[in-house]
């Protein structure tokens, strides 16, 4: 049975709601320091811990990306991965086997930032842009319609706040409404000698301030000097690792730093009036309440409900999936901190589905010492413009260590249909003798089905991946 109730961020206080909704009729202002108890001060931090990841973690993604260190790149340029599966990505967990992707950040505090995009001819590409809290400003399928077929040549030009004036001609207004901004373009590649295609794409790609695209000529593409570098050195701790690391102190000082330059989106005065009581305010020290013990649990519980499925989450047959909401979240907190812990760039639901699943049709784990099959009926193969694929990783997300686990079972790589129209795909890490064989790792794993450009019915409900079955 698929679930799918859609349900705000609601808090432990039974005044007001975190979520930014009006304070309920009758209640009284919060309460004073006097009144508060220190279990009032834990569930204030777990609500502001679930309320503030989102920014603090791509706070330490751009950290760790920006720079002229090696693996790094300045601001407003370009990483362009080199080869499949990539290394050194700025988010490397569930590595995609199906896409090239350059990615970067962008300062359009002072001004806007120009992205250029080439002429695909016919190759698929998605391109998306996040601000700090990480929605989805823009994106190819959001603002273009369908892009199965490709994408032709485009300038858009990414505004912060406050800025005033005009852009030339042939060049796309986006409103961003915070300092900083993550772009993503990833350009689907059949691997081996296709990649030679895929790198000449990433080429024409150009990130320019306004000053820089129209000191050109106006042909962007050709005049605007190259924006990137090739990226393929390894990366340390991942951005959620390094942020769950952080104890309270430092967490929300990186909250209190980055709000000033990245106001809550949509606005949210009640967030801030509570941060407040925790001592919180946006670019002023922080002074947390001397109720260490409470400060602690309250940090482990938002740790917890980081990484806990809200009840908004599409679930059918053990997998897992965003519907409605994701990628432009509003006040539902929940649903955008446990989409940055554990798909950190998602996009919306136009943009890409990953269903994931760990355990098999009888609430096993998964194991590539055991073989299982993917049953998908005549018509009820994954619906999309694009294309889809499976791919097998660890249970921490990785890629097996062997060659044979960096393969993905999907259309756009051979998977053959049985001679009713349905498919099969055989997941063991020993080759059998099904034609779709997806090599596993051997030991624990789970399964990531990716929908690129997904149909409406896969995120709507109506449609829903089938069992992964152990034979």
């Amino acid at each position: 049975m698929i679930k799918n109730r859609r349900v705000l961020f609601s808090l432990h206080w039974t005044c007001a709601s975190f979520a930014g909704l009006a304070f309920l009729a009758g209640c009284a202002s919060s309460p004073s320091a006097t009144q508060k108890t220190t279990g009032w001060i834990k569930d204030e931090v777990a609500d502001s811990y679930v309320f503030g990841y989102p920014l603090v973690l791509m706070g330490v993604a751009r950290d760790a990306a920006v720079g002229s260190d090696p693996g790094q790149a300045p601001v407003n340029t370009l990483r362009h991965a080199q080869a499949l599966p990539p290394i050194g990505a700025a988010y490397p967990q569930r590595p995609s086997l199906d896409t090239l992707d350059s990615t970067g950040w962008l300062d359009v505090g002072s001004e806007p930032v120009v992205l250029s995009l080439p002429d695909s001819h016919g190759r698929y590409v998605d391109a998306r842009v996040l601000d700090m809290w990480t929605n989805v400003v823009w994106s190819t399928s959001s603002q273009f319609g369908a892009h199965a077929a490709g994408i032709k040549a485009q300038n858009i030009a990414f505004v912060g706040p406050g800025w005033q004036g005009d852009l030339p001609s042939g060049v796309t207004r986006v409103d961003v409404p915070t300092h900083d901004a993550w772009v993503s373009v990833r350009i689907q590649s059949n691997r081996g000698r296709d990649l030679a295609a895929v790198r000449r794409l990433q080429r024409g790609i150009r990130v320019a301030p306004l000053s820089v695209y129209v000191g050109g000529t106006r042909n962007a593409l050709a005049a605007l000097p190259r924006g990137g570098a090739d990226v393929n050195s390894s990366a340390s701790a991942t951005p959620a690792a390094q942020v769950a690391a952080l104890d309270a102190n430092a967490f929300f000082t990186r909250l209190a730093q980055a709000l000033p330059d990245n106001p809550p989106t949509p606005a949210d005065p009640h967030a801030l009036k509570f941060l407040a009581d925790l001592g919180v305010t946006p670019g002023e020290p922080v002074k947390l309440p001397n109720a260490p013990e409470a400060i602690a649990a309250g940090l482990a519980d938002g740790h917890e409900r980081v990484a806990t499925p809200p009840p908004n989450l599409l679930s059918a047959n053990g997998w897992s999936w965003f519907g409605e909401g994701v990628g432009n979240y509003g006040p539902d907190y929940a649903m955008r901190a446990y989409a940055a812990f554990t798909q950190p760039g998602i996009g919306t639901k136009d943009d890409e589905v990953r269903a994931i699943v760990t355990q098999d049709s009888d609430g096993h784990p998964l194991n590539g010492a055991n073989r299982y099959v993917i049953h998908f009926a005549p018509n009820e193969l994954p619906p999309v413009r694009g294309f889809w694929s499976i791919t097998a990783y660890t249970k921490d997300g990785a890629l097996g260590d062997s060659a044979p686990a960096r393969l993905a079972v999907g259309d756009r790589n051979g998977a053959r249909r049985n001679r009713d129209g349905s498919l099969d795909v055989t997941v063991s890490s020993t080759r059998g003798r099904g034609g779709n064989w997806l090599p596993a790792p051997r030991a624990d794993l789970q399964l990531v089905l990716r929908l690129y450009a997904p149909k409406p019915q896969a995120t709507d409900g109506t449609w829903q991946p089938p069992a992964v079955v152990r034979q």
